[in-house]
């Protein structure tokens, strides 16, 4: 039986050494919430670091107990590893550049070293307990290259990456100097998710400028497994905090705030203590609210909750310096006897004191300048029982994507924030409460264990698809049922792609003609009368006249838009097209090859073609692309598409592809017999469009594809053909 394993940099429960011992403290985090459900069944398992030093073999054995015994499996850190790994590189290197602040980011190699040393030591934990079929589930972006070390340990493992941080673009993560081995690592999972599509888009731009991966439909293919990509925006548990503030305990709270705050409104804001939060840029616009419009002195309030983290650090010392003159300078210029602007904290509240504040405040203000969800606007509204109250949020939160009713304001615009704060106070009650009871909506059916249940479930989907997809090596066995059914059936027809599977790459492609042993096999083959024998390809249709129009071959030519029959030297178009758009793309594709020392343009009828096999091999995939991106740019939302070949572009009429083409002929002689070969991306058309009876054979490294089989080579597919004819 497989279980799950969830892996993150801390446990759910937090160890703590007091003066009567080490006291296990459980985590009131979304995410201990949100996997509570599935860490503690059967023998599902949580491993991470408990939060605590220990140099003591007996303290570990008995700390690993009591963990062991709620599910959990402990991964000691020294405090070198913590100040280096974590507060090093984790929290130096990565949260300021996935969060746009780059001007805080160190690049240090012992850094680095302490970084892959840390998730090798994961790694080997996770190993310690994982059976082969286990599903493993890897968090946030201290552990970055986890997936990648775990995937070569265990080839078939089922392994999901949640990032719980931004993911910035390409021009951010480019800064890094480890960003390929760190975009490496997270491609080693199944499934990578991210909160928003933004935050996808930008990781998969990333991979492809980067590392050269294209996708489809948020799908990469890597050397060894298809990593799916997608969105799943996380949520809080809905119900534990509409409970906690409808408590008795809760209201008790609300009365006692009430009675020292009296008729005053109440503007809140909750936060972590860090320079992402945008929390000085909330006191200036509360500052400039005060100033612009008098008549809120003396009957708004803003209560700014700061929760401490990491104020040791410089940049975090330097801002709580800038929030505590700010707080006093508001207060100074503006309390009076009986009322104060600011009520400043600095310190975490309880559960049922925060849902006191939550449900008494008239506006929740939350304006992170970069956040990766941002929950403390969910638990607001959460906790809003009477259905009123206004959400003030920062576009660059994540939860904007999904709280369309709050007032979205950008962050840095203190004018904008300054009216939206205005706005939200005059708000009248029904406008309020429209939109508030709309988010209630939203926020209560995409809870934390909706979160849960999407991600699981797509892990499995994800898992079970590359299975379906898993292409077998068409072996003795195989090959030997092929050869009985070739020979039992009265019509067969072949399907056969050229280049890559009839013969190999050139890099020169004109250069690729075919040899003799080849056209000996195609006269052959199609010397047969039961044999009808179609070469498939990209080429031009001129090219595979003069190549092989002199043999019986029926032939789809440019990747479906030409067609000739056997029988005739006449070629017919798939369906009329245009192809007056090639005058406004050449342009481009000139530029390309003038940037691009061996690259050279191929023009057929009704499609450009960009080859860059003879370029650089570094400078050619880069420039690749970029044109890619370019070319995407400029055909979308028209009737073309562009092809990524093997160490090609091309850009033609969309909807028109080798599978369309191949149904004409498969519906014309109904075989008994179906062979397809190909090697590329363009052939999975034709691999996808052919019965599941048919025998689809892709040809090169072994990888995901629609076809049933792989061969290595043109080497093996010549030997398959000279068996056919035996």
């Amino acid at each position: 039986m497989s279980k799950t394993i969830i892996i993150s940099n801390r446990l759910p429960t937090k160890v703590l050494r007091t003066d009567d011992g080490l006291s296990f403290q459980p985590s009131e985090g979304g995410l201990a919430t949100g996997l509570g459900s599935i860490y503690r069944e059967g023998d599902n398992l949580w491993l991470g670091w408990p939060g605590l030093f220990v140099h003591d073999e007996a303290e570990e054995a008995h700390i690993s107990g009591q963990l062991w015994a709620d599910n959990m499996a402990p991964v000691f850190l020294t405090e070198d590893e913590i100040r280096d790994f974590y507060e090093g590189f984790s929290n130096s290197t990565l949260w300021p550049t996935f969060h746009y602040f780059t001007e805080f980011a160190t690049y240090l190699d012992e850094h680095w070293a302490a970084y892959v040393a840390v998730n090798e030591k994961f790694c080997a934990a996770v190993l310690e307990h994982a059976g082969p079929d286990d599903i493993i589930w890897v968090h946030d972006y201290q552990l970055l290259l986890l997936p990648e070390l775990l995937r070569r340990a265990r080839p078939r493992a089922t392994i999901g990456f949640f990032l719980h941080i931004p993911f910035p673009s390409y021009e951010l993560i480019r800064v890094l100097p480890w960003r390929t081995e760190l975009l490496r690592g997270m491609l080693g999972a199944d499934l990578l998710g991210f909160h928003t599509f933004g935050y996808m888009r930008h990781f998969l731009s990333a991979v492809s400028q980067q590392l050269g991966l294209p996708n489809q439909n948020g799908q990469i293919e890597t050397s060894s497994h298809t990593v799916r990509v997608d969105a799943f925006p996380m949520g809080i548990d809905y119900e534990r905090y509409a409970t906690t503030a409808a408590s008795e305990e809760a209201k008790g709270h609300v009365a006692a705030y009430r009675e020292a705050l009296q008729d005053t409104r109440i503007i809140l804001s909750i936060d972590r203590l860090d320079y992402t939060k945008g929390i000085p840029q909330r006191l200036r616009a509360f500052n400039q609210l005060l100033e612009r419009y008098p008549e809120w002195r003396g009957q708004v309030s803003l209560i700014m909750v700061v929760v401490p983290s990491r104020d040791q650090v410089a940049q975090y010392a330097s801002l709580k310096e800038e929030v505590d003159e700010l707080v006093g300078r508001i207060n100074a210029q503006y309390r009076t006897i009986s009322w104060s602007p600011v009520h400043y904290f600095y310190r975490s509240f309880p559960l049922p004191e925060l849902a006191a504040l939550y449900s008494m405040a008239d506006v929740g203000l939350v304006t992170p300048l970069r956040d990766g969800m941002n929950l403390v606007a969910k638990e607001y509204v959460a906790c809003r029982l009477n259905h009123r109250g206004v959400l003030i949020l920062s576009e660059r939160a994540g939860a904007a994507r999904e709280l369309s009713d709050a007032l979205i304001i950008n962050p840095t615009d203190t004018r904008q924030l300054t009216e939206a704060l205005h706005d939200a106070l005059v708000m009248p009650d029904d406008e309020q409460e429209r939109r508030m009871r709309a988010m209630q909506v939203l926020v209560r059916r995409y809870n934390v264990f909706s979160w849960t249940r999407l991600f699981m479930n797509q892990l499995a989907y994800t898992k079970m698809k590359q299975e379906t997809l898993a292409t077998a090596t068409l072996d003795e066995p195989a090959t030997a049922t092929l050869l009985a059914d070739y020979q039992a059936a009265e019509q067969r027809l072949l399907l056969l792609d050229y280049d890559g599977t009839l013969v190999p790459f050139h890099s020169d492609p004109t250069r690729a003609a075919p040899d003799a042993e080849l056209l000996h096999l195609l006269r052959a083959l199609t010397g047969n009368p039961k044999n009808h024998v179609v070469v498939i390809s990209g080429r031009d249709r001129n090219t595979l006249q003069q190549w092989l129009g002199h043999l019986p071959l029926h032939f789809i030519a440019e990747h479906g838009v030409w067609l000739r029959a056997a029988d005739t030297e006449d070629w017919q178009l798939f369906q009329p097209l245009r192809n007056d758009w090639k005058r406004e793309l050449r342009p481009v594709l000139d530029v390309y090859v003038a940037r691009t020392a061996g690259s050279f343009i191929e023009e057929k009828d009704y499609s450009l073609v960009w080859h860059f096999r003879r370029a650089d091999a570094e400078l050619g995939p880069v420039r690749a692309r970029e044109l890619l991106s370019h070319l995407s740019f400029i055909t979308a939302n028209t009737d073309l598409q562009v092809l990524e070949g093997n160490k090609v572009l091309e850009i033609k009429n969309a909807g028109i592809n080798k599978g369309t083409a191949a149904v004409r002929w498969l519906s014309q002689y109904t075989p008994g017999f179906t062979l397809a070969l190909g090697d590329d991306r363009t052939d999975e058309d034709t691999f996808r469009a052919l019965p599941p009876e048919a025998y689809t054979v892709r040809v090169g490294p072994a990888q995901h594809s629609a076809a049933r089989f792989h061969l290595q080579s043109p080497t093996e597919v010549r030997q398959l053909l000279r068996q056919l004819l035996e």
